[in-house]
């Protein structure tokens, strides 16, 4: 019995599960591929010159040429799947060898394996998208290219619908221990830049929240403390690489909007909207470990945009010990989420992004698309007086972040100091 007609001992092809007997057959259909275009390519003296040289014996495209090599090289049924163009590509690769000599039983052994192929596509997936989205499954590398390429379709989609697109989107949360020992101070750094409507009259609407259970728990003021009079105090623009934006702001709750003014439109209309609020006092510092709460801030994506930078920078004497964990959210159907409530888990989505760690102090804290960024931060520092050098960072870089999500890391707290019992004198 050959590898690829084997049954797991444990499952007969009766009782598997359609995704069983699905992977089986993926895998019959990727080594039987890989097994007889290798042996095909054996009689081709170009295919060990690369595939320039195999493209131009075939009268092939070179971009064929070159998935077929790479595909053959992996060494994996599904990452040959992965990899390899289509069947019709294909079909005429081996048409094409036949023409330069190919032995006959090796030309009908490809194309048997090749149409095998075709057939898996038309009888059980419909189109290589689903393949691929299947693949997706078992080759980590093709999940990346699978969520990579949906997501950029979602945000070409969504900048039509909504009218408005921003080439970053970009937040950044500063978390330092307030001078009372008993709360956290947060500084918010956020932004649009390369903002631009793509019709006429198109709404552009972003905000900044916190929950809490307080009433008017939000305080917004400058970085140096003054409270906040209008939206110019918070506006950033001499970092703007682009004109600044006109902005509008609302305030509702513990939520304040903000709105893009102006009715520029196409291209040219390029603006940059950055802010920095500050917050102080604004979250407890202490939670106690029996009520399983951790702290968290979040960045959500209400503006379609081609790359998200959401960085967390940390004092280490907040959350020490504790490393942050990622959740992304679909926000369509109830909110924007609280990381603590456990019934929004089932809103979390499956995304292969990652955290990534920044190291402690200033030297890794850059931006692509972000030009000043560097020294926008030692702008936020200089008027907040704090000690660059005492915060670690971490960073979720995203591209093409989906409309509607929002990224969240959260943290351990620690738990309230043991209190001190007091000396009695000798």
């Amino acid at each position: 019995m050959t590898p690829s007609s084997q049954t797991p001992s444990s499952q007969t092809p009766s009782s598997q599960t359609p995704a069983a007997a699905l992977e089986q057959r993926l895998g019959s259909v990727g080594r039987d591929l890989e097994r007889t275009l290798s042996a095909l390519l054996a009689h081709l003296p170009s295919a060990q010159g690369g595939p320039q040289r195999l493209a131009a014996e075939l009268g092939l495209d070179k971009v064929l040429a070159s998935r077929l090599l790479k595909a053959l090289r992996s060494g994996d049924p599904y990452m040959v799947l992965h990899q390899l163009p289509g069947p019709a590509p294909l079909q005429r690769l081996v048409r094409a060898a036949a023409d330069r000599g190919a032995p006959d039983a090796e030309v009908l052994a490809a194309s048997n394996a090749v149409e095998a192929f075709a057939e898996l596509i038309r009888s059980q997936l419909g189109d290589r998208g689903y393949l691929d989205a299947i693949l997706a499954a078992y080759v980590p590398e093709a999940r990346r290219e699978a969520e990579l390429r949906s997501k950029q379709t979602a945000w070409r989609a969504l900048s039509q619908i909504k009218g408005v697109t921003a080439e970053l989107n970009l937040s950044t949360v500063l978390l330092h221990p307030s001078d009372d020992g008993q709360h956290v101070d947060i500084v918010w750094v956020f932004g649009l830049l390369g903002l631009r409507r793509l019709r006429p009259g198109a709404p552009v609407q972003f905000a900044t929240r916190r929950f809490s259970k307080e009433p008017n728990a939000r305080q917004p003021s400058t970085l140096d403390g003054t409270p906040v009079s209008d939206l110019e105090s918070l506006r950033l623009n001499h970092f703007c690489s682009a004109r600044p934006a006109q902005l509008d702001v609302h305030h509702a709750g513990d939520v304040v909007h903000y709105r893009l003014g102006g009715d520029d439109f196409g291209p040219g209309s390029e603006v940059d909207f950055l802010l920095a609020e500050a917050n102080f006092k604004e979250i407890q510092r202490y939670v106690p470990k029996d009520l399983g709460r951790r702290g968290y801030v979040f960045s959500e994506v209400s503006t379609p945009a081609r790359h998200l930078i959401f960085d967390v920078l940390v004092h280490v004497d907040v959350y020490p010990g504790s490393e942050p964990e990622l959740a992304i959210y679909d926000t369509a159907l109830n909110g924007a989420a609280d990381v603590n409530d456990r019934t929004r888990d089932v809103d979390r989505l499956d995304l292969l992004e990652t955290v990534i760690p920044l190291g402690t102090g200033p030297a890794r804290l850059r931006a692509a698309g972000a030009p000043r960024y560097a020294d926008l931060l030692r702008h936020v520092f200089e008027r907040t007086r704090w000690n660059a050098s005492r915060f670690r960072g971490y960073r979720v870089e995203i591209d093409y972040p989906l409309y509607g999500s929002q990224v969240a890391l959260s943290f351990d707290p620690p738990s309230p100091p043991t209190p001190t019992a007091p000396r009695s004198g000798a």
